[in-house]
């Protein structure tokens, strides 16, 4: 103690991991953009042996214990999600909360499990034609999702689930052809140009009184529908994620430089865009001449 050495267990050995993070989920979390998400990841956290610990005594053999039985039910990015979650708990726990341990961060001292989420999944054959149509039939049957519309309008503009589901009309310039997207993943806003396509979108949609292009719809729920309309046109292994993928590589195919494609997706680095990036190798023979 003379030394400034002595770290107080006290606080860590009272509080139990369940507690640790209720208090992280209603100061923090509850900041955050992707809080649904995180929500319910911190809820399956909540219901593992872990929570019944006090973080004195949570070390990294019990991180690992947990990241294991997890990895039989889950991906390994779903695990690494969590783990992220952890850690950041722990982080908050000591810098902000002030609570003592004298081992520090037990999953820092645990190892992640490897993923593999590189994927290279395009539209192919008729699969867009397939997927449009059973998504208007969808849309017919549900008018309060209008998947058709918004599959059109993510391949148009390669913009994410959540910047989807969160357009507002008052954002929409119609004159300049430019939509703005204020809250993005990387946190800063950024201006998306629309192409005739993409406009022909806009123009076929009502006007709703919230103000929201789509109307009072969830990010979650636009997958739902979306796997929906997958499973009755018969495409397999195809996620909304995807069309990202497949806008950006039609970006390149329409012939624009790495730097314009950026400034319309929002990719903060070359490598990453590279790996929303698949070409097909037909295309670029064309190019060639």
């Amino acid at each position: 103690m003379v030394r400034s050495v002595f770290i107080q267990r006290n606080d860590a050995e009272r509080t139990l991991l369940a507690d640790a993070l209720n208090r992280y989920l209603q100061e923090v979390t509850a900041l955050k953009r992707g809080a649904t998400q995180e929500t319910s990841h911190i809820h399956v956290l909540l219901t593992s042996s872990l929570a019944k610990q006090s973080l004195a005594s949570i070390g990294s053999r019990d991180v690992s214990r947990y990241r294991d039985t997890r990895l039989k039910i889950v991906s390994a990015s779903t695990v690494n999600r969590e783990l992220n979650i952890l850690s950041h708990m722990f982080t908050v726990a000591m810098q902000d909360w002030g609570v003592g341990l004298p081992a520090g961060n037990p999953v820092a001292a645990t190892r992640r499990p490897k993923v593999d989420d590189l994927r290279d999944r395009r539209l192919v054959g008729d699969e867009e034609k397939r997927l449009l149509d059973w998504a208007e039939k969808a849309e017919q049957e549900d008018g309060s999702m209008p998947i058709a519309h918004i599959i059109r309008f993510a391949l148009e503009t390669g913009m994410r689930r959540g910047e989807l589901a969160a357009m507002r009309w008052e954002h929409a310039d119609l004159k300049s052809l430019v939509l703005l997207v204020p809250a993005t993943k990387t946190g800063e806003p950024r201006r998306v140009p629309m192409s005739s396509r993409a406009m022909a979108v806009l123009n076929a949609l009502p006007r709703h009184l919230g103000g929201k292009v789509w109307g009072q719809i969830h990010e979650a729920s636009v997958s739902r529908a979306f796997a929906r309309a997958c499973r009755r046109a018969g495409i397999k292994d195809l996620r909304f994620h995807d069309l990202r993928h497949e806008a950006t590589s039609r970006f390149f195919e329409k012939g624009l430089n790495p730097m314009q494609v950026a400034a319309i997706t929002g990719h903060k680095t070359l490598q990453m865009l590279k790996r929303y990036t698949h070409l097909r190798a037909e295309d670029l023979a064309k190019l060639l001449g």
